[in-house]
């Protein structure tokens, strides 16, 4: 989450005359010390903390955040991808998330192997709904997600680049979205290069022939 101040703001020795400011948006606890120091210079008639969504936090409200936030996943980077095989119309999902717990790093590997697929878009849709039930499961909430994967037609049609019309894809984008808004996960959508997304490409490989996955491993710098 991040948050921007909107204060009221008094001239010196004269109460009578303010005028409002805002700030853009900036981490959490960069705005609670700007709103500190502008108490501190006892200038501010008022300040509001407001977030993405416009909605307004009361410092207590924020430190209560920050405080349960202490223990759930935080800089989470997510890669995707899907496969899909014509003959007996098999299917494969991968992901791949790195984030950050505790104080230290993780990375999750994960692949499925969903059945009833009618085109390789349709798996790589299916991939990314995979890493967002995922990052539900985790416990992610109230975070900027940088989601990479090499399908342009998911990437670009999720980030409203391109519009939607097959109905299969509004079908996984709209199951896709309500998971990201129960959870208040802000998707940004990247799309990169197949060698840029080979793990989980080879994930969802293994997933069509058979092997299934799910482990987490520490890294360690």
């Amino acid at each position: 989450m991040e948050l921007k101040i909107v204060w009221r703001y008094k001239y010196p020795k004269n109460t009578e005359t303010i005028i409002f400011s805002s700030s853009g948006f900036m981490p959490v606890k960069t705005a609670l010390a700007v709103g500190n120091d502008l108490e501190k210079t006892g200038r501010a008639a008022s300040i509001e903390y407001i977030d993405e969504y416009e909605t307004s936090w009361s410092i207590k409200e924020i430190k209560k955040w920050l405080k349960e936030k202490e223990t759930e996943p935080e800089h989470v980077t997510a890669y995707f991808d899907g496969g899909f095989q014509e003959s007996g119309c098999l299917s494969g999902q991968g992901i791949l998330i790195y984030f950050k717990q505790n104080g230290s790093a993780y990375r999750l590997r994960k692949n499925a192997a969903m059945a009833e697929m009618t085109s390789n878009n349709e798996s790589e849709y299916a991939a990314l709904w995979l890493l967002a039930d995922e990052l539900e499961q985790m416990g992610v909430r109230d975070e900027k997600v940088n989601i990479k994967g090499d399908s342009k037609v998911v990437i670009y049609q999720m980030s409203g680049e391109w519009p939607c019309y097959e109905s299969e894809h509004q079908y996984w984008a709209d199951k896709i979205d309500a998971i990201f808004k129960r959870c208040s996960i802000r998707p940004q959508y990247t799309w990169v290069q197949r060698s840029e997304n080979k793990d989980a490409d080879s994930l969802a490989l293994q997933a069509i022939e058979g092997k299934l996955i799910k482990a987490v491993k520490e890294l360690i710098d």
